[in-house]
């Protein structure tokens, strides 16, 4: 059941209120400024299924992933000027960048499956991010200038890569070769959160909060600041693998609370003034149940709970820019794509040019001028791919 609610939870997204409880405030939708409305462009091209763009950069680069024609497996991918790259695998049949995984200097990173069946039948954490189970071990890696390369573990089968800061560090999560007794099946070996620096052929762990057995980093910015989880291996990410919150400065591990849960407590970026977005629980999730909500961490005001779009019962912040302005979705039966912005949840297809025929399901990323990556269903072909939305100034 446990990884059931992890796979369900993933896919949902394709979390100061120090006393949060489990009714969440009810994001505000303001009117829509002239100045704030977007202009959508969708990139129509694909591998034959569905597809999402994950990250955008300063270049107006996109990546993400693509469904091969089946939709049962799918390739990492980057679409420059709307053209698309296949970044092909690591000899497996699935790729994927799932995080805003690449710089201005054309580094992508993300995770691949290899042609090696796991000798422990583990899943992994790549496995929510993949079409289908396949067994096979799946690593980070990165690409750069056509080749993709693996990223070394710490003596373990696994690793999973989600960030790139303009220096060129790597940071994500690898096994190591400990049998780790807070492990929940089918997960065997412990994981830390590694930093993989282009100039070392190893990773250098990031340990995790004292008496924790796990760790994983979700974001690096380019002063060297992490971000990512701590807590016990469970089912390898997620659930109670996120128990608290976490920012490594020069690699010690900080603390950064919660919303009042014991699970699911995740950042997901960070910009280059150290605020952090994510999701975290608030009270009431002691079986593992997400009830996660977006947050925005700042030193100055700790974790502040940003609510959901009304009628919706979780949100997940993924993205941040210089100016804070924050996407991510906001979900019930269905989710909605947000963008926070000025103390307010706004959904973002209430900002599009008006006339816009279809559907945004997700924004994923958005960078320094404001530009959103995300995915959209598409009427006329019942596609879903991904889309570039640009802020259009009709003042």
């Amino acid at each position: 059941m446990r990884w059931i609610r992890y796979v369900l939870a993933m896919a949902a997204v394709g979390a100061c209120d120090t006393q949060a409880t489990a009714a969440p405030p009810t994001a505000t939708l303001s009117r829509r400024p002239p100045s704030a409305e977007y202009q959508v462009a969708e990139i129509t091209s694909t591998l034959g299924g569905s597809a999402r763009g994950t990250s955008i950069n300063g270049r107006e680069w996109v990546a993400g992933f693509s469904n091969l024609p089946d939709n049962q497996s799918r390739h990492a991918v980057l679409w420059r000027g709307g053209e698309l790259t296949d970044l092909l695998t690591l000899g497996g049949a699935n790729s994927n960048v799932q995080w805003p995984g690449q710089n201005n200097r054309g580094v992508v990173v993300g995770i691949s499956e290899t042609a090696d069946l796991n000798p422990l039948r583990e899943n992994w954490s790549c496995s929510a991010f993949f079409p289908t189970l396949t067994l096979h071990n799946c690593l980070g890696f990165v690409w750069e200038s056509g080749h993709m390369r693996r990223l070394p573990t710490l003596g373990g089968y696994n690793g999973f890569a989600t960030g790139v800061n303009g220096r060129g560090q790597i940071v994500g999560w690898a096994e190591t070769r400990v049998h780790d007794p807070t492990c929940v099946t089918p997960q065997v070996l412990q994981f830390r959160a590694v930093e993989w620096e282009p100039w070392r052929r190893v990773p250098r762990e990031l340990r995790p909060l004292h008496g924790d057995s796990t760790s994983a980093a979700t974001a690096i910015n380019d002063r060297g600041q992490v971000v990512g989880i701590s807590g016990r291996c469970d089912v390898a990410v997620g659930e109670f693998s996120a128990q608290h919150a976490v920012f490594w400065d020069h690699g010690r591990p900080i603390n950064i609370g919660s919303l009042g849960g014991v699970a699911w407590n995740t950042p997901m970026a960070l910009n280059e003034a150290g605020d952090v977005v994510g999701f975290s629980d608030v009270a009431g999730d002691e079986d593992g149940t997400p009830n996660f909500r977006a947050f925005l961490w700042t030193r100055e005001g700790g974790m502040k709970n940003l609510g959901t779009l009304p009628g919706d019962q979780i949100s997940e912040a993924f993205a941040v820019n210089a100016r804070r302005q924050i996407v991510g979705v906001s979900c019930a039966a269905t989710c909605r794509p947000f963008i926070w912005q000025n103390g307010s949840m706004v959904q973002l297809d209430s900002l599009l040019v008006p006339g816009f025929p279809d559907s945004l399901l997700s924004a994923r990323d958005i960078n320094e001028e404001g530009k959103i990556t995300g995915d959209v269903f598409v009427r006329s072909t019942g596609k879903k791919v991904p889309f570039v939305a640009t802020p259009v100034d009709n003042r």
